[in-house]
């Protein structure tokens, strides 16, 4: 069979594949691009449309279901962490919360890269292009009105939860201030949800960002990058399948690895891309020595505590034949998204101990405003099985959540085998640091704070249900009883990043150092945390890499 030749192939069919595809094609129709997904287009599954059947996906075919390794730093056992295996990549399973964090994490992303292209105000306009926000009448130099992905508020879609107005006292009860617009660039305090939503149901990146006119593979995995070498250096040709069949680039054109924070290192390594100490363990011939590949992995971890009702008969929760107005059913069952800071002499000390010196004002970490947790009240009870707890989805039992959203914990991506359907070794090192521990600390703090502590709390729910063995902890406990809780209910909130960070693995255009005609777009190029569920931030990211590589083509 003859050889084929692209000008673009793309390596991963998720929410930065998608995009570069089709945007590749709408601005330039001419180009022949081929995007290679490893699992099946999934466009008419029977549990993707709908928000609240996302949870039924996971462990199915559909997801790679990986495991870390044990945790050494929460109770020493694996988590999971999920990883859609479908054409459109994360949307197909995610929350769908859009969230853009405080300006500050995206200017400490473009320090990292050393590039003023990936600060808050230059990403801007790839955030408005990738946005259909649902509010005509909101700031125009915040949103945008014309992108594929629609978004729309929780009242916006018509859902009216009867414990809407109860749980926003209790917030402002803390202190916290209301504000109208999470997402203008402000986020810190009580902010509606906003989704990534259309007439109820989710949006999947390939529906939205046609595929028209790309090669699509489906159920194709990739096995390594052709490389080739010359007096010039290093350049990559094509890509090899899991069974041997190869496509290629034409002269001037590029591999584009998109296969997320777990495979996309694993295919730079299985490649020859990596640490040649590393490799050499597999029989690896080093094609380019880069130890960076598969470092510096970050993740945000989660934290879910549960709360039974004083008075569920009112059909205040999810599971209770008084809880059925068919809006419900088209987002999450929550009103409110809550950011804020943490005491900021107390995670001083705590950045302190981790680093050995004196920190001040103008540590990245405590400069700001920083947005360090996001918290929230749903009106349901999910993932109670992570602590052995069995609660019924009977409207009786409602959760809470804290989410620390700058960790400092640093993990890795390495190989465990040659075969690229093996899952790599998944190390996110979670809950290492002080700083990560105080953080996680205030969190809890502040959930004992909201339910126990406010009047609004103390009338909505009876008691904390409780995994065996531990006791209800308020917000004076000490740090070693409230550390046993989160060592074994804390888990991922599968937004891994950082595992080819711009800056050590890709450069500022996400060229891979050392090789031409190669680059990496999607979140494991982000270099450092941002505080956000990572979903916008990789339209955005994709968006702008259209940009930049279609202009070095000319």
């Amino acid at each position: 069979m003859s050889d084929i030749f692209y000008d673009f192939i793309i390596i991963g069919g998720g929410t930065a594949g998608c995009v570069l595809g089709s945007r590749f094609l709408e601005r330039h129709p001419s180009l022949s691009v081929l995007l290679i997904e490893a699992g099946p287009d999934v466009t008419h599954h029977p549990h993707v449309n709908e928000p609240l059947e996302g949870a039924l996906i996971h462990g199915t075919d559909i997801d790679w279901n990986y495991l870390t390794v044990p945790q050494n730093h929460l109770d020493g056992k694996p988590r999971y962490n999920c990883g859609v295996k479908a054409l459109s990549g994360g949307v197909v399973i995610n929350s769908g919360i859009i969230k853009p964090p405080l300006p500050l994490d995206y200017d400490e992303w473009a320090h990292e890269a050393s590039d003023e292209r990936w600060t808050y105000n230059s990403l801007l306009p790839y955030f408005r292009r990738s946005e259909h926000h649902f509010d005509a009448s909101a700031d125009s130099e915040q949103h945008g009105f014309d992108g594929p992905m629609h978004t729309v508020s929780v009242s916006a879609s018509g859902r009216k939860y009867p414990l809407r107005e109860t749980i926003l006292e209790a917030w402002l009860h803390l202190g916290l201030d209301k504000i109208d617009d999470a997402n203008n660039g402000a986020p810190l305090g009580i902010a509606e949800l906003v989704e990534n939503r259309r007439d109820g149901l989710r949006q999947l990146t390939s529906t939205v960002y046609p595929l028209t006119d790309v090669h699509v593979m489906t159920n194709t995995l990739v096995g390594k990058i052709l490389l080739s070498h010359d007096g010039q250096g290093t350049t990559a040709t094509g890509v090899e399948l899991e069974d041997k069949r190869r496509f290629y680039v034409q002269a001037g054109g590029e591999v584009i690895l998109s296969a997320e924070a777990y495979r996309s290192p694993q295919l730079l390594m299985l490649s020859g891309i990596g640490d040649s100490e590393e490799l050499t363990q597999y029989d690896i011939p080093t094609q380019v020595h880069l130890p960076s590949v598969g470092k510096n992995l970050h993740d945000h971890s989660i934290l879910f505590r549960y709360w039974k009702l004083r008075h569920p008969e009112k059909g205040l929760a999810m599971g209770s034949p008084a809880f059925s107005d068919p809006a419900f059913g088209r987002g999450n069952p929550l009103d409110w998204v809550v950011t804020m800071r943490v005491p900021l002499e107390g995670l001083k000390a705590a950045i302190e101990a981790d680093e050995g010196k004196a920190v001040d004002g103008e540590h990245s970490l405590v400069k700001g405003p920083r947005c360090h947790l996001e918290m929230n009240v749903l009106y349901a009870a999910f993932g109670r099985e992570q602590i052995g707890l069995q609660i019924p989805i009977d409207g009786s039992s409602i959760m809470t959540y804290c989410m620390p959203c700058l960790p400092t914990s640093r993990g890795t991506v390495s190989l465990g085998s040659t075969d690229p359907a093996k899952h790599p070794i998944i190390d996110p090192n979670y809950y290492a640091t002080e700083a990560d521990r105080f953080v996680m600390r205030e969190g809890w703090r502040t959930m004992s704070r909201l339910m126990l502590e406010t009047q609004q709390g103390k009338q909505l729910v009876a008691n904390e249900i409780l995994p065996a063995g531990h006791q209800c902890l308020a917000s004076d406990a000490s740090d070693e009883l409230i550390d046993a809780r989160v060592k074994i209910g804390a888990i991922s909130c599968y937004h891994p990043a950082s595992s080819a960070s711009m800056g050590k693995v890709v450069d500022y255009s996400l060229k891979v150092f050392g090789v031409e005609g190669l680059r990496v777009v999607d979140a494991s190029v982000i270099p450092v945390p941002i505080a956000v569920h990572y979903q916008a931030p990789v339209f955005a990211l994709a968006e702008q890499a259209v940009d930049i590589i279609l202009a070095d083509r000319k």
